[in-house]
């Protein structure tokens, strides 16, 4: 059981679904939503060095390769960070490491789950489905920054996208490690700021990119934190 009953009764879909609709852009934070233990043994697989690749977008042409991003100003570059792709390394590895990368799996298969998007389907109102999605699998993945990456603002608004989901992985996170996401939508009665929120372990941000002030970026890491990485989810859902 991936998810903590106690925040997925019917009591707590209900407060989630009315902060959501409170909100500008219409997001909620949910800390502590997933079993911890589990979220450790994750953890742990995603802080070996392999299974790692860079991942670089524009803005008018995603997955760009070197030389294409070399050939691109800094006004077009706008996310440098790694993805995780297990499969990279699939040939060296160990029994312990199949196991391993069982667990980081099976959590990402439970994000596209049934019963999880039923929760995100109670919470949005929505039906949620992959029925269209022709390789939903690539919509829900790992990724992490370090202090030369970046996530500079931008949308996820495609047609049909209903649900983006962000899930904090760093255990003991700094306060002034940088790394907040970052909405364009201002926060009613906090002198109209951009809404900030620390990547803390097992915060969930699920929000609805097609709302006012959805636009978001990711702040740098601050350089005394140059050896440290920023990890978390990412996972998209579409309605039918």
């Amino acid at each position: 059981m991936w998810l903590k009953s106690e925040q997925v009764t019917d009591a707590a879909i209900s407060a989630y679904r009315e902060a959501l609709l409170r909100a500008c852009p219409n997001h909620i934070v949910i800390d502590d939503l997933f079993d911890d233990v589990k979220l450790d043994e994750v953890i742990q697989v995603l802080q070996q060095p392999h299974d790692w690749e860079t991942q670089k977008h524009t803005y008018s042409a995603l997955y760009v390769d070197s030389t294409q991003w070399e050939k691109s100003s800094k006004a077009q570059q706008f996310v440098s960070r790694d993805i995780w792709k297990p499969a990279a390394s699939a040939a060296n590895s160990t029994g312990s490491d199949i196991v391993s990368t069982n667990i980081t799996q099976d959590f990402l298969s439970f994000l596209r789950g049934a019963e999880f998007m039923l929760v995100l389907s109670r919470i949005f109102d929505v039906p949620l489905t992959d029925m269209n999605v022709s390789k939903p699998g690539i919509n829900t993945n790992y990724f992490r920054l370090n202090a030369a990456d970046f996530v500079r603002q931008h949308a996820d608004d495609s047609p049909g996208r209903e649900v983006c989901l962000l899930l904090y992985l760093n255990r003991e996170w700094q306060e002034n490690a940088g790394g907040e996401l970052v909405f364009k939508g201002r926060e009613k009665g906090k002198n109209e700021e951009p809404i900030r929120i620390v990547p803390s372990f097992n915060r969930c941000v699920l929000f609805d990119p097609s709302s006012e002030g959805s636009e978001h970026w990711v702040e740098k890491l601050n350089s005394e934190y140059a050896n440290d990485y920023r990890y978390n989810v990412t996972s998209w859902y579409w309605s039918e």
